[in-house]
């Protein structure tokens, strides 16, 4: 291949780990004065107890002020770490300053997956009670998320291996047959919704024989009356999604723009603490937009 074909590649992070003060982090987002009471809060905290930081928070120099830096990901472990009396935190380097860009780009862990960690874990002799606390998890929830998927089809574990379903889903589908737990997770990735209110009405609306031995795929006390609204509402509902996915990558690039200018505007202190000061419910509503995740993975970045 000649000089000329060839691609070359740009690193997006700087290729060394770096030990930076904490209070040199300067955040792009404010966290919710709630946050500490939330089970995510407690879960990564009890994690960070257990094991240490795992995935280092990513930042970017601030071109601005040497010496400081934006804290693109990673609020939370920074919020902990300052909790726990930390005053260093090891951190990779973005060579990006757009958060958005960096949230966007990352693949959050789902259920498929972290069963998958949960098991390696196991095997490599580490015990049940230990991964527990790491996870803030009891003993029994470990075990469950090691069985979601008994009974599972190999094709559906593949299709929803990076898809993000309540454990409850994978109860569901154990209840159809092969090619109808297929044919179920077709549906939900094609409309984007992998609720157990959704997962439900498929499984209300599949045909006994497609179920296995035991199963019943209508609730009791349905009427044949109700379970044919039922359908027909399901048959509207995928119309409707139908007709949004016409207009969604033009409303998801407005999102996208909006997001961006206005992260980067609430960064600056100087209009955070105008807004603040000045307009506190138009500040809300900025902020509203700004860590607005429908775009993102359910889970938003810790």
């Amino acid at each position: 291949m000649s000089e000329k074909g060839k691609k070359a590649f740009v690193l997006g992070f700087e290729p060394e780990i770096v030990v930076v003060p904490i209070n040199a982090l300067m955040p792009v987002k404010t966290l919710r004065p709630t946050v500490k009471a939330s089970h995510k809060y407690t879960q990564i905290a009890q994690s960070i107890r257990e094991i240490g930081v795992v995935e280092p928070p990513v930042i970017a120099r601030d071109a601005a002020a040497p010496g400081r830096y934006l804290l693109l990901d990673g609020h939370l472990r920074v919020e902990i770490l300052k909790d726990a009396g930390q005053t260093e935190v090891e951190c990779l380097v973005s060579k990006d300053d757009e958060a958005f860009t960096y949230n966007r780009s990352v693949s959050r862990v789902s259920p498929v997956m972290e069963r998958a960690m949960i098991v390696r874990a196991m095997e490599r002799g580490v015990p049940q009670e230990k991964i527990a606390a790491a996870m803030s998890m009891d003993v029994v929830s470990i075990k469950r998320r090691v069985k979601i998927l008994d009974g599972i089809c190999e094709e559906v574990v593949g299709q929803l291996a990076d898809r993000h379903c309540p454990l409850s889903v994978f109860d569901i589908l154990r209840k159809m047959k092969p090619l109808r737990q297929m044919a179920a997770a077709d549906l939900m990735i094609q409309h984007n919704n992998y609720s157990v209110a959704y997962a439900s009405a498929i499984l209300a609306g599949t045909p006994q024989s497609e179920l296995l031995a035991g199963a019943k795929a209508k609730p009791k006390g349905v009427t044949p009356a109700a379970m044919a609204r039922m359908e027909r509402e399901l048959e509207n509902l995928q119309m409707s999604v139908g007709a949004i996915q016409e207009t969604f990558s033009r409303d998801n690039l407005h999102l996208t723009v909006a997001k961006g200018y206005l992260s980067r505007m609430l960064a600056n202190q100087e209009v955070h603490r105008f807004l603040a000061s000045r307009y506190p419910d138009l500040l809300e509503s900025f902020r509203t937009v700004a860590e607005v995740t429908s775009t993102l993975p359910a889970d938003e970045a810790a």
